[in-house]
């Protein structure tokens, strides 16, 4: 059997460094592995050269190890489209639907970290304790709906519903251009903005 390389003990102030390499060899090997449970302590540490011991020095288990996985990548989505919504026309419905199609572009360009939040099970909740990160991006698409139907631009509209209606719609786009690349799409962007058009004025039609 040839022996599992080990990397040498970590220098001070290098805990942070390998804690890292530890959440992006998860990351990897999940996304190879389709679900956590195909992903073992063992196969993430050898992935780092160090035993399962220096892993739990960083993470009290597995579920605690890929719900931090799945946070850092929902801050990451988060504040892809929350740039892309600053930089939009100061006009609610506008911002709305460039905070669609930021939604879209990051899954397309981050297909891997987007399979691991949206397209792998998730045995828990976005609200529950460790997934803040999760539940604050799905909020601030409520709050821009919410600044829609303030501004009179969605008649009376329910935020909350309103907003599972249309990440429903982008989520299903999404997984679709990733799960089928090679399928005859077209031109994308055209695509994505239509899907964006069909959403909108179907909720105005309401």
């Amino acid at each position: 059997m040839v022996p599992t390389a080990t990397r040498t003990r970590a220098k001070r102030g290098e805990g942070e460094k390998l804690r890292d390499e530890i959440l992006v060899a998860a990351e990897r090997l999940l996304g190879e592995a389709g679900s956590k449970d195909g992903v073992s302590i063992r196969a993430i540490a050898d992935a780092c050269g160090v035993t399962p011991p220096a892993i739990y020095m960083h993470f009290a288990d597995k579920d605690q190890l890929f719900l931090e996985v799945c946070s850092v990548r929902f801050r990451e989505m988060d504040a892809w489209i929350g740039e892309a919504a600053s930089k939009a026309p100061d006009e609610p419905l506008e911002s709305l639907r460039v905070m669609g199609e930021a939604y879209i572009r990051f899954g397309v360009e981050h297909p891997e970290a987007y399979r691991l939040l949206m397209m792998t099970l998730h045995e828990g909740r976005i609200d529950e304790e460790g997934m803040e990160a999760g539940r604050d991006a799905f909020m601030h698409l409520v709050q821009a709906v919410d600044r829609c139907v303030k501004a009179g631009a969605l008649g009376d509209a329910d935020p909350y519903e309103t907003s599972l209606i249309l990440w429903s719609g982008i989520h299903g786009l999404t997984s679709l251009f990733i799960s089928f690349p090679n399928f005859q799409w077209g031109d994308k962007p055209e695509l994505i903005d239509h899907l964006m058009d069909v959403m909108i004025e179907g909720l105005l039609s309401v």
